[in-house]
């Protein structure tokens, strides 16, 4: 009996005629067995590279075919690529192919999609066994609350992925994270393997498939803004050393919340630099708030607005773009089929409003913290996992916190919100947009202050100094920032009503061990 291998990338035409004259072999001849191995692209040349030094063989290109001696044993034979095995089934079969180059191409296409699918599938099966592993942190915070009940309806990873949820808190919030995870089990979720709690910092994020990082709580004490900056860095420097021990390599990192976010989403970075690729900041709760006030200006639901794009600081000094934003299903003159959409510019005929009050509410609500409540919260950082995991929705602009490559003249090395799309579980910065061109006076005032936050985070600048811009405070909209800065909100308020993290004395409430800074 001859039974060959077929190995080759998966978007390779030569492979897919390979693969179409080997199955009619196999299909017309008794004694004729195939056996096929595909690759991604991505993968292919150190796999092949690999397979040859184990057989010693030399070959290099896509596909590769060898011969298994089944009579014999040992490693096989190497026939070679794609003309010797149209030489081997022309001289021994007298069968030839005839495929055209247009066909094969088509093919390989389809092999390419076959064996993502494929893949998935058995990313599936393997999930379906060992449950993903999803870890909170300051799980008593209100926005776990609510974030659990939305994890646990199958909406964000699948109802076919089961998920083991652990609650990661300081020891003197373990009564209430045991009353949470009695409410937990009494949802009966079909996608729920178990949930449980965690106050020992040595076991945390053990096997994390999934963290998801909230505010820390608070308690009421004297601080100056450039300790509250500094206070972030022992917890992020914990987090990230426990990720980096204990996690999955694969692990995926979500920054939440409506303190420092950016700031916080970089020292994750700075201190778990083997996975910092995979950790991001949540944009969509001010998106969110921005759709809300717009939505109850045009007597529309939020949920009609599109394309909202967030640049900057997600809790602090940022700008909302509207000039991608589109509206849905708007009752007007002019109305159209489902996917007819309108320029949410070109339908809010007061342009005052949009610079004035527009702006007034949304700084308020950022300034503020109002209605970035635990809902707003929990959602927001539902939406981006799922998108994660499962592709954003075709066409639409999605605003996402991440580090700064140079896109748009964003200066390198500090987190950023802007405009990206999630597909084939990453997300692609959307930087073919046009017309999104940011002014320099706008880009300076957003990058002032994410500089200065993590400079003084880290010791290297020993006073924070907020961005003051040399314009008059109110200009046209294209021009005016919507919200105000982390430090400007502190400092308007008087030294002696700072909140002092509770970093320092979370660390201390862990039973196990202490932390230094």
């Amino acid at each position: 009996m001859a039974k060959f291998v077929i190995a080759g990338r998966a978007d390779c035409p030569y492979y897919a005629k390979t693969e179409l004259l080997a199955d009619y072999l196999q299909k017309n001849l008794p004694d004729f067995r195939i056996h096929k191995i595909t690759q991604r692209p991505e993968v292919w040349e150190d796999w092949l590279k690999d397979v040859c030094e184990k057989n010693k063989w030399s070959h290099k290109n896509s596909p590769i075919i060898w011969r298994e001696l089944l009579d014999r044993g040992g490693k096989g034979l190497l026939l070679g690529g794609y003309n010797e095995f149209l030489e081997h089934a022309q001289l021994y079969y007298d069968v030839t192919s005839s495929m055209t180059t247009e066909l094969m191409m088509v093919i390989a296409q389809e092999n390419l999609g076959a064996h993502i699918e494929k893949e998935q599938e058995e990313e599936g099966l393997k999930t379906c066994i060992n449950p993903l592993q999803v870890w909170i942190t300051s799980a008593s915070a209100p926005a776990c609350y609510n974030l659990i009940p939305i994890l646990t309806s199958g909406e964000v990873f699948g109802m076919h992925t089961e998920i083991s949820i652990t609650l990661f808190d300081n020891k003197q919030a373990e009564e209430y994270l045991k009353s949470l995870v009695m409410e937990t089990q009494d949802l009966a979720s079909p996608v729920l393997r178990s949930v449980s709690i965690c106050t020992k910092v040595e076991e945390a994020f053990c096997q994390a498939h999934v963290i998801v990082v909230l505010d820390d709580s608070t308690d009421k004490e004297v601080f100056t803004l450039e300790d509250c900056l500094r206070s972030r860095v022992p917890l992020c420097r914990l987090y990230g050393y426990l990720i980096e021990k204990n996690a999955h390599e694969s692990v995926r990192v979500i920054v939440g919340g409506k303190t420092f976010v950016n700031l916080k989403t970089v020292l994750l970075m700075r201190y778990a630099p083997r996975i910092a690729h995979n950790i991001i900041a949540v944009a969509l709760g001010v998106e969110g708030e921005a759709k809300a006030i717009l939505a109850r200006k045009l007597k529309t639901a939020p949920s009609y607005i599109k394309d909202v794009i967030i640049w900057g600081n997600i809790s602090g000094n940022n700008y909302v773009d509207l000039r991608k934003t589109r509206v849905y299903r708007y009752e007007s003159a002019i109305w159209g089929p489902l996917h007819y959409s309108r320029p949410l510019l070109n339908l809010i005929f007061d342009s005052e409003w949009i610079k004035r009050e527009f702006v007034a509410t949304l700084k308020n609500l950022t300034a503020t913290g109002r209605q970035f409540g635990g809902i707003l919260a929990a959602h927001s950082i539902a939406t981006t996992l799922k998108y994660w995991y499962h592709g954003s929705p075709p066409g639409e602009i999605v605003s996402l916190g991440i580090l700064s490559e140079g896109q748009f003249g964003i200066p390198k090395g500090i987190v950023f919100s802007m405009p990206v799309k999630f597909e084939n579980g990453t997300w692609v910065v959307l930087t073919d947009l046009k017309d999104i061109e940011i002014s320099e006076q706008i880009m300076t005032r957003m990058t002032s202050d994410l500089i200065q936050e993590k400079l003084v985070a880290l010791g290297d600048k020993i006073h924070f100094q907020p961005y003051q811009s040399e314009h008059k405070d109110l200009v046209p909209h294209e021009e005016k920032n919507p919200v105000m800065s982390d430090a400007d909100f502190l400092n308007q308020i008087p030294q002696t009503t700072f909140e002092k993290p509770q970093s320092l004395e979370f660390l201390n409430g862990f039973e196990g061990k202490t932390v230094e800074s």
